[in-house]
């Protein structure tokens, strides 16, 4: 912007910063003025810090309303349909390798666990559309000799205004179809509940079968101990430990945005959601429509959980993988070495078919993705310890 003969520069991201210190200790003048910068420089259609700041302004103006829950809760209601989460799905794995990339990892291991099996017996933990699994099934029809039966368990969490029932017994037609196409033997069980209350009769896991347990990022969306002393986190990995799987495989987002005093969070989330939308500004045009609805429908629901609620309404918590290493072990699961051969293949697929600005790098048998070296998710394999 340019005032005279004088060119201003306007951070956007110390603005943020300085309006969300000025919310935490309701100084609402202040905050007002700030809230009022911010939004004369912010757009949902401009570069990427622009739509960056205009996401979390909207947040905060919510924050300092106090109708953060009230607004999340309607967000919720009005999720995109399976037809659209479908359409953005495939839009953002042609440009970002991220989930794409922990799916093959994931498929990779469980059916290298499963060689010889004659039941494979996998239990997702958000499975939602189940759009990890038909590249499995598909492998699982060419192998020598027949493929195993396949039995697949699904869960879907209950969160505010969200009722997953239908969506998981949807998913599990649609893969029984594409098992059906490639002759893999199938059998489906859904459950839609709170993960932490789960019966372990309910996941109906059978003798002679090889387990797999799998968890694609969605761990974020359980409570921890700053909100219930019992961790449902905790809870839900004992009940994993106590299935005894022969294979779990966890991929997590790498953040530290939830931490319950709210200045550090903000200031860790601007920073973790200026490398996606930097990762979209870079890989999509501004006008795409999918990437608008992306923008608004999936990271802007998230930023207002994260920044405009509290306590149990605040469902968005990811933690750092080295957290959820601590958390594993300590709940009885030993880190399983990678296999160079699938993370080998992973950098090959991402350095010939994306932009050059993703990295793919390991650190103490994790396998971390990321942009412009910022480590975004990571995901690694389990199998519980012998002492």
């Amino acid at each position: 912007m340019k005032r005279g003969n004088k060119k201003e520069v306007i951070d956007l991201r110390c603005l943020l910063i300085s309006c969300a210190e000025a919310v935490a200790v309701d100084d609402r003048g202040t905050a007002s003025e700030l809230l009022k910068q911010i939004r004369q420089h912010s757009s949902p259609f401009g570069d990427y810090t622009q739509r960056l700041s205009h996401c979390f302004v909207n947040a905060l103006e919510v924050r300092l309303a106090g109708t953060g829950s009230e607004l999340y809760t309607t967000l919720a209601t009005k999720r995109a349909s399976p037809a659209d989460f479908s359409k953005f799905y495939r839009a953002l794995i042609a440009v970002c390798p991220f989930l794409k990339m922990l799916m093959i990892f994931a498929n990779q291991m469980i059916i290298k666990a499963a060689e010889k099996a004659e039941t494979l017996h996998i239990i997702d933990f958000g499975i939602r559309q189940g759009f990890q699994w038909p590249a499995l099934i598909h492998c699982l029809s060419r192998r020598p000799g027949g493929p195993p039966k396949l039995r697949i368990t699904g869960l879907e969490l209950t969160l505010s205004g969200c009722h997953p029932e239908e969506t998981v017994q949807e998913t599990g037609h649609r893969l029984a179809n594409y098992c059906k196409r490639f002759n893999v033997p199938f059998e489906y069980h859904a459950i839609a509940k709170k993960w932490e209350t789960v019966q372990l009769d309910e996941l109906k896991v059978q003798r002679n079968e090889v387990l797999a347990v799998n968890c694609l990022c969605r761990f974020k969306y359980l409570l921890d101990e700053t909100v219930m002393v019992n961790s449902p986190r905790d809870t839900v990995l004992n009940i994993i430990r106590k299935l005894n799987p022969d294979i779990f495989v966890q991929s997590v987002v790498n953040g530290s945005h939830d931490a319950p005093f709210f200045v550090p969070r903000f200031r860790e989330a601007l920073f973790h959601f200026s490398a996606l939308f930097d990762m979209l500004d870079t890989t999509l045009p501004r006008e795409d429509q999918v990437r608008l609805g992306f923008e608004k429908e999936f990271i802007g629901r998230e930023v207002m959980n994260i920044v405009a609620c509290e306590g149990n309404n605040r469902i968005a918590r990811p933690e750092t993988y080295k957290q959820w290493q601590i958390r594993n072990m300590r709940a009885g699961f030993r880190l399983l070495p990678l296999d160079y051969e699938v993370v080998n293949k992973i950098k090959d697929k991402v350095k010939m078919e994306y932009h050059p600005n993703f990295v793919v790098n390991e650190d103490g048998h994790w396998m971390l993705h990321g942009w412009k070296g910022r480590m975004m998710f990571g995901c690694a394999c389990w199998a519980p310890s012998t002492t």
